[in-house]
């Protein structure tokens, strides 16, 4: 099972990813693709600039697609985190991403996990930097996840979390039974 996990900054996407990773024998956690650009030289602007989110992009999509990766991995983060970064940020998602390499890395995963503010991670999670971005990131995402505009993940399951935090890891498992 490929798990994707997105969500805007403060969701609690690496906690679930490793909460998943620990429950799920043989499963991997694939590092960030932030993490990965960063290893590989990329220098990003801070706050993060258009470019820096279309590579992201790039480098999420790669990541996905490429057969180093086992069968059994979870994603922390996908190609749709930072279209909705962009689109947060004013970009129309059809002159930002090419549909083509976006349906190939979904066609990769067999869940696609979205985590969303809620009340409960207002309270509960650290505060983020940048808490206008995040609302929109959020908002964005959920829009392009729902209304697939550029036709990338039609087949990928989607699983929404936006119930109380302790009972994220069961409800994905739950969804894997059910795909399996």
């Amino acid at each position: 099972m490929r798990i994707g996990v997105s969500g805007t900054h403060g969701t609690g996407k690496t906690t679930l990813v490793e909460a998943l990773r620990a429950r799920l024998p043989g499963h991997v956690a694939a590092d960030e693709p932030y993490y990965l650009l960063e290893e590989e030289g990329y220098e990003f602007q801070f706050p993060p600039s258009p470019a820096d989110y279309r590579a992201l992009m790039a480098r999420s999509a790669r990541s996905l697609c490429s057969p180093p990766s086992p069968s059994a991995t979870i994603f922390d983060r996908t190609p749709l985190d930072y279209l909705a970064y962009l689109v947060a940020n004013g970009a129309d998602p059809s002159e930002e991403a090419d549909h083509t390499p976006l349906r190939a890395a979904f066609t990769h995963l067999d869940l696609l996990v979205i985590t969303v503010i809620t009340p409960e991670t207002e309270r509960l999670l650290p505060g983020t930097e940048w808490p206008g971005l995040r609302a929109r990131m959020n908002d964005a995402l959920l829009e392009l996840v729902y209304a697939d505009p550029l036709d990338a993940w039609p087949d990928t399951p989607v699983l929404e979390l936006n119930g109380p935090l302790a009972g994220r890891a069961d409800l994905v498992l739950g969804a894997v039974a059910q795909l399996s």
